[in-house]
């Protein structure tokens, strides 16, 4: 079964710079700095900003979802917040869940959302 989201391409002024992103089409909620994908509790009802995807193996996959609060280069001083949503980076691996990472200006996953 394929479920298909639709994106809207907006673009922001944030801090005097436009920034381009994609509006997904639903709102989710977050989980606060969870452990890994089994200890996501998540809560709220967020817009999703993409301003970037990352695309991984399973492998890397499994490992970054094992390990959600390593600090990861890629992600230090992204995100945050945006009116009534969050500016994500879109996580996505053959056969696994998409996530959607709010680092909120860290390097590890604050604030992380799940589409599965």
């Amino acid at each position: 079964m394929t479920i298909t989201i639709e994106r809207t391409p907006r673009t922001f002024t944030v801090d005097g710079n436009d920034i381009q992103v994609e509006e997904l089409g639903i709102r989710l909620p977050f989980a606060r700095k969870p452990v890994d994908l089994k200890d996501m509790c998540a809560t709220g009802d967020y817009l999703v900003y993409i301003t970037e995807t990352r695309t991984m193996t399973q492998e890397e996959f499994d490992g970054f979802a094992a390990n959600l609060l390593t600090s990861r280069d890629w992600l230090a001083g992204k995100g945050g917040y945006l009116g009534q949503g969050r500016l994500c980076v879109e996580i996505h691996a053959p056969g696994r869940p998409y996530l959607y990472v709010d680092p909120s200006g860290s390097d590890f996953c604050r604030y992380i959302a799940r589409l599965s």
